[in-house]
């Protein structure tokens, strides 16, 4: 029963790890979101309405996208009197950047085999190429003639 529950518990984490991975993914996919948190990054502690100036939209529109920022960890607001300030948050980058570290090592490993893969045969071509090339230069031999098939009735019986 122990071992069950400490897979569920596996499983559980695994899951939500997945669900905040997706959740920080969805949030960077667009450029608005991303300047927010570059904006960020230079001016911690920022408030709404500053991170709101260079954009050519609504503020409410700049809230709802601070608000998936927030709603994916990245993000957290805090309120004095009637201005929200926001820094960013960076566990959930963290986390991305580790995942993407792992396939960059798998990509890599699969990518120099490739290169290697594509050299050899780049090579081996070559040598065709020059084998090919001495033949066509060499005079004919009577091995090499090509003879000829005696030539077919084209009546039909």
């Amino acid at each position: 029963m122990e071992t069950r529950t400490r897979i569920r518990r596996i499983v559980n984490r695994m899951v939500n790890s997945s669900a905040a991975l997706d959740a920080t993914f969805a949030a960077l996919s667009d450029p608005t979101r991303r300047a927010i948190l570059a904006r960020l990054a230079e001016t911690p502690d920022a408030t709404v309405g500053e991170l709101a100036r260079p954009f050519a939209m609504s503020l409410p529109a700049v809230s709802k996208h601070l608000r998936v920022l927030e709603d994916a960890g990245l993000l957290a607001r805090r309120r004095e009197g009637r201005e929200h300030h926001c820094r960013v948050l960076a566990e959930p980058m963290k986390t991305a950047s580790e995942w993407i570290s792992r396939y960059e090592r798998f990509w890599e490993g699969r990518l120099e085999a490739l290169a290697r893969y594509l050299e050899e045969t780049a090579e081996k071509d070559e040598e065709d190429d020059e084998d090919e090339k001495e033949r066509a230069s060499a005079p004919p031999t009577s091995s090499t003639k090509k003879r000829r098939a005696p030539a077919r009735s084209r009546r039909r019986h």
